[in-house]
């Protein structure tokens, strides 16, 4: 057994030594793969740059919205550079919780109690540090909404927060009941219709910080709100809607348009800055036909107060960029400039 291991061995080697000789001299040697190897990479470079590399498509129902997303979030008017090896959505929504890092984040968490005796579990980033608003009642607060199973240790929220401690705001997410280890006191849990919840958490945040600035971010358009009131309820409970989410959940109705004056009649908050700001802005992919179909671009467009970033690639958390995307994509690049251009530059939309 010895001897046959030896020979083994040897023999490994020796084939070892006689491959790695044809391919040095046969294959690179000749110059033939060498050029086999430059043209393909050429080739790709080619085809990636002329139908993947892509400027998004912006779609706002006013002019004034358009040029406010122009000059303070200009990521939604330069080329998207997905990730070359992987840009498909769905591939890009499979190898994000894998590839994407999870920046440490340390939370207070807060049990709020529902009307029909339930619990909510609120995870809270008060950022104290914070030095360019130090005072922790006018600290901007984004309200951060994971996605249908998500929670607050979602890689997608971690890189939000961590954006929103650049900017020196404060964070809370909301996690649907029963999904962040917090008892079930109910039989009701996460359902898209239910909006209660939500409202909830909006109610006791802004009681809790009056006078900050107040927005929301979420993950997925049809998830945090009813789709079938979307005009409704984007405008009268979320002032702000960064929806960066799934393009075949989104559905868009032709519901009534309320005024300004409509919805404070409904919902008369003591501060002014829950209701100046109620813009939303969607980060969606039309790589599919079925998908593409699904996106109700006309009926954004008849919307003031809407706009729709369409991207050739990508998607739903997804929007991966870079060679190796570890860290930011083009949907926290969105997220960081969009928030930054409400809270500081809100007031040129109201």
């Amino acid at each position: 057994m010895q001897r046959l291991a030896m020979d083994l061995r040897m023999l490994s080697r020796e084939l070892s030594l006689y491959l790695e000789h044809q391919v040095r001299v046969g294959f690179f040697g000749s110059g033939v793969g060498l050029s086999l190897i430059l043209g393909f990479s050429v080739a790709y470079a080619c085809y990636y740059l002329s139908s993947i590399a892509k400027k998004p498509q912006l779609v706002t129902g006013g002019e004034s919205f358009s040029r406010f997303l122009q000059d303070h979030c200009p990521v939604v008017t330069e080329t998207y550079y997905p990730t070359v090896w992987c840009w498909e959505s769905r591939g890009q929504t499979l190898l994000r919780p894998f590839i994407t890092s999870k920046p440490p984040v340390q939370y207070r968490n807060e049990l709020i109690k529902t009307a029909d005796g339930g619990q909510i579990s609120l995870d809270w980033f008060d950022n104290d540090n914070s030095t360019r608003y130090m005072d922790a009642s006018t600290r901007p607060t984004i309200l951060l909404l994971p996605g249908l199973t998500g929670t607050s240790k979602e890689s997608y929220i971690l890189h939000m927060i961590h954006l929103s401690e650049e900017l020196g705001y404060r964070c809370v997410v909301f996690n649907n009941r029963g999904v962040a280890g917090e008892n079930l006191l109910t039989p009701r849990t996460y359902c898209c219709a239910n909006t209660e919840d939500l409202e909830t958490v909006i109610h006791h945040v802004h009681s809790l910080y009056p006078s900050a600035p107040f927005l929301a971010a979420g993950t997925e358009a049809g998830e945090s709100l009813e789709p079938r009131r979307w005009r409704l309820q984007r405008a009268e409970i979320t002032p702000l809607h960064s929806s960066l989410g799934n393009r075949a959940r989104l559905r868009l109705t032709r519901t009534k348009t309320h005024t300004k004056k409509d919805m404070m009649k409904r919902y008369a908050f003591p501060n002014k800055n829950l209701m100046i700001i109620f813009f939303s802005l969607l980060l969606l992919s039309y790589c599919h036909p079925v998908w593409a179909e699904a996106i109700p671009i006309e009926t954004a467009k008849q919307n003031p107060n809407v706009a729709l970033v369409l991207t050739s690639y990508g998607g739903h958390i997804g929007f991966l960029e870079g060679i190796w995307p570890r860290q930011s994509t083009y949907m926290d690049r969105v997220f960081k400039q969009f928030v930054q251009a409400m809270v500081e530059h809100g007031h040129e939309l109201s």
